[in-house]
C-alpha cells in the first residue's frame, strides 16, 4: 500500500517527461543545439482556429515574441505564421553572467493551417495583445453561405409531376 505513492511520485513524472521529449522536444534542445550535438528544430505554436459564415480567425499563442518578428502569409487558403525568439543568454547583460537555469525556450517558430474554404487576403487583418495574435480572414463571396429561395408555383409542380410519375396510368 505505501508502494503506490512512490511509484506514482516517480513513474508518472519520468512518462510525462519521456512523452515531452518525445512528442515535443526537450526544453533544454536549444542549449544542446549551440554545442552542435543536434540541429536547431523548428517548434509549432499553439492554435485556436474558427470560422463564421463570414470570417475565419485565428488565434495563436507568441509567448516572447515580438509583433515585427512575426511573418504571416495566407497563400490561397493557406496560414502560415512564423517567427523566431531571441535568446536571452545571448544578450550583452547575460553574457557575463553565471547561469543557474536556463528553460526558456529560444530559436524558430512556424505554423501552417489549411482552411477549407477560400480567403481574402487582401482584407486580412492582424492584432497582437499579451502574447496572443489574433489574424481576422475574410471568406471570398464563392466561399459564403447562399440562401437559395424557393418558389411555390414551382415546388408544386414538382410536386405533382413525382406523384404523375409513381401513378398509374
Amino acid at each position: 500500500m505505501s508502494l503506490s505513492i512512490p511509484v506514482r511520485n516517480s513513474l508518472f513524472p519520468t512518462l510525462d517527461q519521456l512523452v515531452d521529449d518525445a512528442f515535443f522536444g526537450s526544453p533544454f534542445r536549444s542549449a544542446w543545439s549551440r554545442g552542435g550535438m543536434t540541429a536547431p528544430s523548428v517548434q509549432p505554436m499553439p492554435l485556436d482556429v474558427y470560422a463564421t459564415p463570414e470570417q475565419a480567425v485565428i488565434l495563436a499563442a507568441v509567448p516572447g515574441l515580438q509583433p515585427e518578428s512575426l511573418d504571416i502569409t495566407v497563400h490561397q487558403n493557406t496560414v502560415t505564421l512564423t517567427g523566431a525568439v531571441q535568446d536571452v543568454a545571448q544578450s550583452e547583460e547575460a553574457k557575463q553572467a553565471t547561469w543557474y537555469l536556463h528553460e526558456l525556450w529560444s530559436g524558430k517558430y512556424q505554423r501552417s493551417v489549411t482552411l477549407p474554404f477560400e480567403l481574402d487576403a487582401n482584407q486580412a487583418q492582424a492584432s497582437f495583445e499579451s502574447g496572443i495574435v489574433k489574424i481576422v480572414l475574410p471568406k471570398t463571396e464563392q466561399a459564403k453561405p447562399k440562401k437559395i429561395q424557393i418558389s411555390q408555383g414551382e415546388a408544386k409542380q414538382a410536386i405533382g409531376a413525382g406523384a404523375a410519375i409513381g401513378a398509374k396510368a
